[in-house]
This record gives C-alpha cells, sequence and structure tokens, in this order.
C-alpha cells in the first residue's frame, strides 16, 4: 500500500503550536490573524491552515492569547512570562533565576533559542505541565552578559571554529577566513560574537586577539583575565593623563589639612607589597589616652570625578591578584608612587583619628583629609617578631625620618601597646557576635620563569591581626558617623546577609561525619557553633575542607546604598574606607565623606546604588580570576608528580565523581566515576558519596582517600586522579 502523498507545499509541523506562541512572544506589541501566521509559516495546505484556527481558539481559551478584535490575536504578556538570569549546567541545559521565584526555571537546549551562561533574558513558562517542575522557553535576550570568549582555533583552509574552554558554553564559534586575523590553527584567541542566525548550527565570530599556545604561562595568564573581560594594561591616553599630574607636596595645600607629619607613623604591610595604602600614627595624650590615627592614601585628591583617570578606575572597580602579577586598578605612577605611603615621604592622606583608652574604648573621632610623614616600614614577619620577642630588628641608633628613634622606647613600644588594644577589640568583636574566618592562604614559591617551586600556607599572625582591627575600626565608624545622621544621608555600605539556613543544615551533616557537633537554632547559636568548628578544625587534616564549606554557608558581601549591616562582622554600619588604591568603592567613600565635611546635601542614591552594583560585579570577576590563577599553578606544580601517590580528602562529590584534596599542598583534583573500577558506582546526594552497587562501597565527603595523580592539563587547568582506595584499604 503506497502512503499518501502530502501536498506540494505543506509543512510538516511536529509543534506547530510553540512555533505559533514563538511568534507573538517575539511580537509582544503586535497581533495576528491567522492569515498572517500560515503567512509567516509558509503553510498553504488546507488542513494546516485549520490547525492554525484550531490552535488560536485553544491558546485564548488558556489564557496564552487574548482577541483584540473579530479576526486577531495578541499575546497575553501579563502572565507566564518572567525575567531572570541564565544558570548554564555541563549538559547543555539551563536554569533560569528569577528574583522572588523559589524555584528556579528549566529550560532545555532546545528551547535556550542562542541565549548563553548569564545572559538576562525572558522566559515563558509551560504552566500546562502538571506535576512537574517549572519548565520554560527563552523568549528574548533582554541583555547580553558578555560577547568575547576565550578558546582554541580549530582552523580550517577558508573557514575555522573556535571551541570555547568555559564548559558552561555549549556550542562553538564560526569563524570566517577573513576573520582568522592571523591566527593559526591551535593558538588561544579572543573571539567577538558577531550574531548567531536562526540557519546556522553555531554562532559566528571574529578572532580579534591571539593570545598565544595553548599551555604557555603567559598565555594561560592572559587568557583567565580575557575570559572575564578584565584588563591587562592601561590604555596610552590613560598612562600619559597619570604621568602629567603634578603629585608634588604643595604648602598651599597642606594648609587644608591637618599636618600630622611630626606624629609618629609606620606601615606594616607583607614583605612583597609594592604599594601601601595605610599607615598607623600613636602618640599617648597627656591624660593617658592614646591618639591613634589610620591613615589612608587620598587617591580622591588625585583621581578627580569626571577625568578619564576617573573613568577607568570606575571601569575596572578593583585590582586583580593573580598568582604572579598584580593588574592594578590604578597606573603605577599613583599606585606604587604617589599615593603609596612609603617610609620618609609626604603623603596627602585621609584620616580617621580615635581618642582610645588603655581599655581600647573610643572616646573621640575625627575625620579628614591630612598631610603625613611614614617613619618606618615593616613587613608582617619583622612587626610579629616583635610583638613574639619584645624586641627589636632596628638599631637604636638609626635615624629614622630626621628624628633618632629609640625602637624600645617609640616604634616597637607603640606596636605592642597596639597589638595588645588590638586584641581586646578582637575579643569584644567575637563576643558581639562576630565570625572567626582565619583561612589558609595556599601560595607558590615561583623560579624567575613563574614555575612553582613549592607550595606554602599563610595564615594571619597577631601582626596581620592588629592591621586588621585598626582597618576594621576605621570602617566601622567612617560608617557610623554618616549612617546615623539625620535626615539619612546616601552612602556606600559593605553589606553582609544571614546565612542560608539550607547552607547551614548541609555544613552541619558534612561536618558531623568528622565528629563535630553544632546547633544552628538562632543567631547567637549559629555565631557559637561556627567559631568553636572554625578553632576545632585548627590543625587538623580537615581544616580546608571545613573552612570552605563554612564560608560557603555564608551570603556574599556586596556594596550598597542601602544598610543591612554585616553579619560576619557583627557591625550595624560597615563601609570600606580603607583601600582607595586599589578598590573603587573606597574612592566613592572619600568624596562622599568629605562632601558631607563640607556641610553639602545628600548625594543621588540611584546614581550610586548604579556604582556599588557595578563595583560588586567587578570584585566577583577578579575573585573568579584569581582562583583560576591559583588552580592552573597547582596543576602546573602536580604535573611533576604524576603517576605519584597522595593522600587527600574528599572535598566534593556530584554525579560524575568527586573532588579529592590533596592534604600536604591543598592542591585538588577529580576523580571520574567512569574511572572507578571493580563495581558500579552511583552519587548518592542524600549521603554526600559516591556508593558501590554491589559491594555498598562508600566514599564520601570528607573521607580520607589515597588517590594517584592520572593526568595534570594545564589547557584544561584539570587535574585527573585515580583512586587507589580509602585509608582503611590502602597499606602504605
Amino acid at each position: 500500500m503506497s502512503k499518501k502523498k502530502k501536498p506540494k507545499n505543506a509543512v510538516n509541523y511536529e509543534n506547530l503550536t510553540q512555533d505559533i506562541l514563538a511568534i507573538f512572544r517575539a511580537n509582544e506589541e503586535k497581533s495576528f490573524s491567522y492569515k498572517d501566521l500560515t503567512q509567516r509559516l509558509q503553510i498553504t495546505d488546507t488542513k494546516t491552515r485549520n490547525r492554525v484556527i484550531r490552535t488560536l481558539t485553544q491558546q485564548t481559551a488558556k489564557g496564552k492569547l487574548q482577541k483584540v478584535d473579530k479576526s486577531r490575536y495578541q499575546i497575553d504578556g501579563t502572565t507566564d512570562y518572567y525575567e531572570g538570569t541564565v544558570d548554564m549546567t555541563s549538559r547543555g541545559d539551563a536554569y533560569i533565576v528569577v528574583e522572588g521565584l523559589e524555584q528556579d526555571i528549566l529550560v532545555r537546549n532546545k528551547n535556550l533559542h542562542t541565549a548563553f551562561h548569564k545572559d538576562r533574558v525572558q522566559v515563558y513558562v509551560f504552566k500546562e505541565r502538571k506535576n512537574s517542575n517549572s519548565e520554560g522557553e527563552i523568549t528574548k535576550i533582554v541583555e547580553r552578559h558578555k560577547n568575547r570568549f576565550v578558546g582554541i582555533l580549530q582552523k580550517q583552509k577558508t573557514f575555522g571554529f573556535v571551541v570555547v574552554q568555559d564548559p558552561k558554553m555549549y556550542t562553538d564559534i564560526f569563524i570566517k577566513g577573513e576573520n582568522f586575523n592571523d591566527a593559526n590553527d591551535g593558538d588561544m584567541v579572543v573571539v567577538s560574537l558577531d550574531d548567531w542566525y536562526k540557519k546556522d548550527d553555531s554562532p559566528r565570530g571574529k578572532i580579534i586577539e591571539v593570545l598565544g599556545k595553548p599551555g604557555e604561562h603567559q598565555t594561560e595568564m592572559h587568557a583567565i583575565l580575557a575570559q572575564y573581560g578584565l584588563p591587562e594594561k592601561f590604555p596610552k591616553e590613560i598612562e600619559a593623563f597619570a604621568n602629567q599630574i603634578d603629585t608634588s607636596i604643595q604648602k598651599e595645600e597642606i594648609k587644608n589639612r591637618r599636618d600630622m607629619r611630626d606624629v609618629l607613623t609606620f606601615t606594616i604591610d607583607p614583605a612583597d607589597a609594592k604599594d601601601f595604602d595605610d599607615a598607623l600614627s600613636f602618640q599617648v595624650l597627656d591624660n593617658g589616652n592614646y591618639e591613634i590615627g589610620i591613615h589612608i592614601a587620598d587617591v580622591s585628591h588625585y583621581v578627580q570625578a569626571g577625568s578619564i583617570l576617573d573613568e577607568e578606575a570606575y571601569n575596572r572597580a578593583t585590582s586583580i591578584y593573580l598568582v604572579d602579577r598584580v593588574v592594578p586598578m590604578l597606573p603605577e605612577v599613583l599606585s606604587n608612587e604617589a599615593c603609596s605611603l612609603r617610609p620618609n615621604e609626604e603623603k596627602y592622606t585621609f584620616s580617621a583619628v580615635f581618642e582610645v583608652t588603655k581599655q581600647a574604648k573610643v572616646v573621640n573621632q575625627w575625620f579628614g583629609r591630612t598631610v603625613t610623614y611614614s617613619d618606618a616600614r615593616f613587613a608582617y614577619e619583622e612587626a610579629q617578631y616583635i610583638i613574639e620577642t619584645e624586641d627589636s630588628l632596628i638599631d637604636e641608633s638609626v635615624s629614622l625620618s630626621g628624628k633618632t628613634y629609640t625602637v624600645k622606647n617609640e616604634i616597637k613600644d607603640a606596636i605592642l601597646e597596639m597589638d595588645r588594644l588590638a586584641k581586646i577589640m578582637r575579643t569584644k568583636r567575637m563576643k558581639d557576635g562576630a565570625i572567626s574566618f582565619d583561612k589558609q592562604e595556599v601560595k607558590f614559591n615561583l623560579d624567575e620563569d613563574n614555575n612553582p617551586e613549592g607550595v606554602f600556607f599563610k595564615t594571619a599572625k597577631d601582626a596581620n591581626k592588629l592591621i586588621e582591627e585598626f582597618m576594621l575600626l576605621a570602617n566601622k565608624k567612617v560608617a557610623e558617623f554618616i549612617g546615623k545622621q539625620k535626615p539619612k544621608k546616601t552612602f556606600i555600605y559593605r553589606c553582609h546577609d544571614e546565612p542560608d539556613p539550607e547552607k547551614l543544615a548541609a555544613l552541619s551533616t558534612v561536618v558531623s561525619k568528622f565528629g563535630y557537633t553544632t546547633d544552628f537554632k538562632d543567631r547567637k547559636s549559629i555565631v557559637s557553633s561556627l567559631n568553636k568548628l572554625l578553632s576545632d578544625v585548627e590543625g587538623k587534616g580537615e581544616q580546608n575542607l571545613v573552612d570552605t564549606l563554612t564560608i560557603r554557608t555564608m551570603a556574599k558581601a556586596y556594596y550598597s546604598t542601602n544598610n543591612i549591616g554585616h553579619y560576619g562582622l557583627a557591625f550595624t554600619h560597615y563601609s570600606h574606607f580603607t583601600s582607595p588604591i586599589r578598590r573603587y568603592p573606597d574612592v566613592m567613600v572619600h568624596r562622599l565623606l568629605q562632601h558631607y565635611l563640607d556641610g553639602n546635601s545628600s548625594a543621588n542614591a540611584e546614581e550610586f546604588e548604579e556604582r556599588c552594583k557595578h563595583s560588586s560585579n567587578m570584585e566577583s570577576l577578579a575573585t573568579n580570576a584569581e582562583r583560576d590563577s591559583i588552580k592552573y599553578m597547582q596543576v602546573k606544580y602536580m604535573q611533576q608528580y604524576e603517576n605519584k601517590s597522595f593522600l587527600g580528602v574528599i572535598s566534593g562529590v556530584t554525579d560524575f565523581g568527586m573532588f579529592v584534596e590533596i592534604i600536604e599542598n591543598k592542591c585538588e583534583g577529580m576523580v571520574r566515576v567512569r574511572d572507578m573500577s571493580g563495581d558500579h558506582f552511583y552519587f548518592d546526594q542524600e549521603n554526600y558519596a559516591i556508593v558501590g552497587k554491589r559491594t555498598q562501597k562508600s566514599y564520601q565527603l570528607g573521607d580520607e582517600v589515597w588517590v594517584e595523580v592520572k593526568k595534570a592539563d594545564l589547557v584544561k587547568r584539570n587535574l585527573d586522579f585515580t583512586l587507589i582506595g580509602g585509608v582503611d584499604e590502602v597499606v602504605e
């Protein structure tokens, strides 16, 4: 029996309803008749035309469409539409995160309609799908998150494809030969997205920069910055503008400032620091109290609002600290010279000066522009030596800033007394509900070619905490000074919300496997439990894992003109005042503070809130870049240990494998389920475990296991491990 032939011009639509609705969604303000639709869909046969008419009637009855006259229909835009942000999965589907919705909206790959990770989109929800999670279709790209991507060129004669490195990018990018920009096959490149036509399988783009060969150190560092759209160098016009700024100290300007050049002043910074944006001054008052000054580089004196230098600083919003370099927010002439509080140099500063009792109580305060002179520079290690030994590293006869200091009686005593005060302040802060995060920092010893020779860990000691407490004091008091004024004034706050209860519950489950108990019933018990937990794990093999998981329970700090307080520090008012060389919000804080000290009215809240959001976003990108650079260096370091075995702790569990962090160097890699032999293993989500189906052998989050380094892939920045077994299975 022969098949019935379709009419010559008939169109085979598997989902005619969705095609019709897609037309309406793409043209929300327009109305269509059934004739308009059949013409657009190129439908000529009577049967399919009748289906169009029936579909219009059905969708009107369901409330998807509304009839605007006898024969015309329009989308009902009042329901089923949301705006949100795309969160891609590694499988190529996505969830749309909509503010105010408890549940994210699932969008299958076929319904993404060219949307990429973090794009702002409009999504239509298929509400007729009962007994299932919300699922939908993207109907409009509201705003592209980015249009530049980093990848590797696979080059043919007249065309090519850039394979993007980001695992959340589900397509490659087509490149015409004329848009190669001298890139060779296998080069790592930056590609600019042009368009994605409906008929094309891949979007089209142009290569705008060749970064180099994958795996080479400079290429990978440049790629990390390019991946996040972060700058590497300053434009020539910005450097030229900065270089022509008069950075000399002028007598006329000094007259407008509080002159504190005769007060003992010093800096304490990392040994390898090149910019010193904060200094401390100390003197004993006649009443026995102390006058302690926190002096901050007066960046806003040089970076004038509205200048091209200010625009560049705002766009960057933050300095970026990669593992082998710093990408500064300000050109070197400012960041390392004019605004750096170097020893034996006069500097313009913005200061918070406090009168403090011997019990560390602030009884008086003053804020304003100053001129200061740093008498000495200490590395943290040097200050720590003084604190631990009550001895000095500086010969007593050494002349500092034209004055002979007996370090035992002046600088040394200042450091020791400020350390004592800082410890009182810290104890009070903890008692008031602050959380003590002293996470170890992973650092690398690099040779001249930036190859890692070793790994070491930095922890905060008393000298670090001394500086921290006085910087926190300045930030808190500046925020209180403006925040408590009436009528309310626009200001920049550093905000930190309460932790997510679900994340706290998950943390409790994980740490219980190590024998730690928690009590998260209210704020007081949460803080007490977290601080006890962080103290108890110190020095243990699971410390880094527990520290990391605890930090992840916390909300992300952000900048805003709407003050909600800072949960982690237990401050009702908190701002960032102390690092304007490397953070643009601090520059804004300085400007606003001076604006109000001059008696001016409140600044425009809407304008500053937009600047806060930008600064928070740029901070997040910089943090991601810094983490990627550390991951890259860890992989590079582990290349020398391929086929070597290490003891590690399971730091994460997913449906495709488990992450294992090597205890001795904190390098993290993946044991993939597909590589686990001896059984068929599956993911037990409830128990954070990978379990053998036959043997019921379980590998849980937090378990110690032996692994062998299978591959250290620099290009993918991946460490792959082979599981040897649990500690109870392996005999050394």
